[in-house]
């Protein structure tokens, strides 16, 4: 195994933690090598509150993940979401610095440097900058003007900015476990990488990443990213609602919810020569839930179609008024740009009849986003709730930020213990050692 073509990911999320490190393989595709899924702990609407905990999270996960790939890794690429996530787009203009007029790539770099180059607070700092299109003298809608000729060289570019503070405590939890942050990617753009495809982009489409505290939305039009925007509140706000509306608590209802979301919905119809009332009593009998069952005792049956329809379906139906009113604000409504559709990602999107729901409310097209083209050890993470892990992979690869890892050869008995175990076990050596010899 080649020691240049390891990618290592983290998505730190409100409620799971995934670390995930692959390969590009010789088909320059990425292979899953290892993978970890642990809660979450000091971590509230995608925001670190609690750093020690913070810290053993990531750690934990990592060292699941380096065991199962066999190798050790050192750079991440990190996903990040939050309120505080803001976009705007902005445009550079640059003469063109060859004599013979012929625009090479570091004039792209220049007019996209000179794009960055926006007013900020203080307390802001860039994560992404994306071109979005350049214009060659008059020539507008250029996706590329490398080996053009021109005289002056535009560019329109999509920022999207961060806290600095909230960036600079995951660097720190990142650091304090020996990692180096390769890049920061905001979660809807990352999740965008794996689940949608280069047709939607054209057409226009909207990503919506429902995770258990934020849901992260991104749009594209004309195949390049139009807006970003994230909203405060997820799935966790539906958990609370069902332990709420039923009185149970929040696991129970967490419980309650998960079974809703493995439950294919079922369309029931009159069986041959079943009269009206045997079919009205079969249909009350599939509507009751056995609580015991899914582990919530002293319980009286649930009812399927209460809990849908009159505790879940409001708060569905308020996360994508939300989102609407987010895209309308943007002029995304507006003359048909968005023909693809929303495509919905993250753990929330698994949440019972949300689709049909989602469908029924926006009036637009409406399917899961689950990941594809990725090889290796995926059968259990190739699912909606993973797109944003997943994608970080995809992310870094076209991005470049393909770093080293430790080979198998490389692999020592240090890559299998938590990494702060040895110093655990001296600083614990050292006081026994006081205690005895003062």
């Amino acid at each position: 195994m080649s020691k240049g073509n390891i990618i290592s990911a983290i998505d730190l999320g409100t409620d799971k933690c995934v670390a995930l490190i692959a390969k590009v393989n010789e088909s320059s595709q990425l292979e899953v090598l290892g993978f970890s899924v642990v809660p979450s702990r000091g971590i509230r609407r995608s925001t670190i509150v609690n750093l020690e905990e913070a810290l053993t999270t990531v750690g934990q996960s990592l060292d699941a993940a380096e065991r199962m790939a066999g190798l050790a890794v050192k750079n991440v690429v990190l996903s990040v979401s939050g309120v505080y996530i803001r976009y705007k787009n902005s445009k550079g203009v640059v003469p063109v610095s060859s004599p013979n007029q012929e625009i090479s790539s570091l004039d792209v770099d220049r007019v996209i440097e000179a794009a960055r180059a926006i007013s900020l607070p203080s307390e802001r700092e860039i994560i992404h900058v994306i071109p979005k299109d350049f214009k060659v003298d008059s020539q507008e809608g250029i996706k590329d003007p490398v080996g053009m000729m021109g005289v002056r060289l535009e560019s329109e570019t999509h920022i999207i900015t961060g806290l600095s503070t909230s960036l600079r405590n995951f660097e720190k939890c990142m650091g304090d476990l020996g990692l180096n942050v390769d890049a920061f990617v905001f979660s809807a753009l990352s999740a965008s990488e794996i689940a949608l495809t280069e047709t939607e982009k054209e057409l226009g489409v909207v990503l919506v990443d429902i995770g258990a505290g934020t849901t992260s939305i991104c749009a594209f039009v004309e195949g390049v990213l139009e807006f970003s925007a994230v909203i405060p509140v997820g799935a966790k706000y539906i958990t609370q609602d069902i332990a709420s509306g039923l009185r149970i608590s929040l696991e129970d209802a967490e419980k309650l919810k998960l079974y809703l979301s493995g439950d294919e919905e079922v369309k029931l119809v009159p069986l041959p020569g079943e009269s009206k009332v045997e079919f009205t009593k079969r249909k009350k009998k599939f509507d009751l839930i056995d609580s015991e069952k899914i582990g919530i005792s002293n319980r009286d049956p649930i009812s399927r179609k209460f809990v849908s329809d009159v505790v879940m379906e409001p708060r569905i139906k308020e996360i994508f008024s939300l989102v609407m009113e987010e895209l309308a604000k943007a002029g995304l409504l507006d003359d048909n740009k968005l023909p693809a559709g929303i495509v919905v990602t993250g753990g929330g999107a698994l949440t019972y009849n949300l689709v049909e729901i989602a469908r029924h409310m926006t009036k637009m097209a409406v399917r899961l986003g689950k990941p594809n083209s990725i090889l290796g050890l995926t059968d259990d993470i190739k699912e909606v709730n993973f797109a944003v892990a997943l994608g970080l992979l995809a992310y870094a690869k076209r991005q470049g930020n393909v770093g080293p890892g430790a080979s198998v050869s490389d692999f020592s008995l240090t890559n299998i213990l938590p990494k702060d175990l040895f110093k655990t076990i001296a600083e614990k050596a050292g006081t026994l050692f006081k205690k005895i010899f003062p």
